[in-house]
Parts: C-alpha cells; structure tokens; sequence
C-alpha cells in the first residue's frame, strides 16, 4: 500500500470533506430518494434517478477520501528546513523570459490548488524543482511550450 504524502492542512482538508459527506450530503440525498420514491413510478422518475445518481457519486467520493486518508502519510512542514527544494517547500520562482515572480508551495496531490499557489509534488514544474537549491535554473514543458525559471528561494513555512 503506497502513502499518499501530505500536509497537516490538507489532511485536515479531506477529514472534513468526509466529515461533511457522511453527516450532511449522505442524509440529504437518503431524504431526497425516499421523497422521490413518494412520487410514484420510479422508471420515469427524474428526481429518483438524479438523486440515486448523486448518492452513488457521494458513496465513491467516500470510499476514495477513506482510502486516501488510511494511506497519509502527513509531513510536518515546520520541521523541514534546508536549501534545496522538497516536500513542503515553499518556492519563489522568476520567469526568465517576463521575469515576472511566483510562488508555490510544493503538496500532496489531493491538496493542490495553483490559484492559492499550492502545486502538486506530482506536477511537471514540482517534479523538475525537487532536489534543486536558490539560484538553479529549471527548465519546464508545459502544455504551452517549454519555460525556464529561475528559484529565487526556498523556504519551510
């Protein structure tokens, strides 16, 4: 059984995602598909099958946010420190052809999101940065062409 590696945040991001779909999602739809059934001939009830429908996609995002959350493998990101980019890091690049600066923290794939600036460690961009230092130059393919950056630095948050 491979981990799944993760932030404390984003850990606690799925415990409440499941929390939420086993108290509140589940009974709603429970409740809706007993109103449906209600309603008499279930073949040609649109209600019935949405709701059935929405119940099997809250019973699969159970059973994946389960399994995710039984594989953790939760890293404290207060406890690293170094200069070369991991797990956790906290990473300001420069785009050598705008020189315009971003800045990623490098998580787990369940908890990225590149509009709060947090990338996948299973990205094409995380991938190229791991194991590089302040100063390092990466070269990145990307579905619009290939890109270079500069780190400019890295840091544990």
């Amino acid at each position: 059984m491979e981990k799944v590696p993760m932030t404390a945040a984003g850990y606690n991001r799925l415990q409440e995602e499941l929390k939420h779909l086993k108290s509140v999602a589940r009974p709603e739809v429970i409740k809706a598909i007993a109103e449906a059934r209600e309603h008499g001939d279930l073949s040609e009830n649109a209600e019935y099958h949405a709701a059935r429908e929405r119940q099997s996609f809250i019973e699969g995002r159970v059973m994946e946010l389960e399994d995710r959350i039984s594989r953790a493998d939760i890293i404290d990101t207060s406890k690293l420190s170094g200069d070369t980019v991991k797990f956790g890091a906290t990473v300001t690049l420069a785009d050598e052809d705008t020189d315009e600066e971003i800045t990623y923290q490098i998580v787990g794939q369940d908890e990225s999101d590149i509009k709060e600036g947090r990338l996948s460690i299973t990205a094409p961009l995380a991938r190229s940065l791991i194991g590089k230092a302040e100063g390092d130059q990466v070269e990145v393919t990307t579905p619009g062409g290939s890109k270079s950056y500069e780190i400019v630095t890295v840091q544990f948050v």
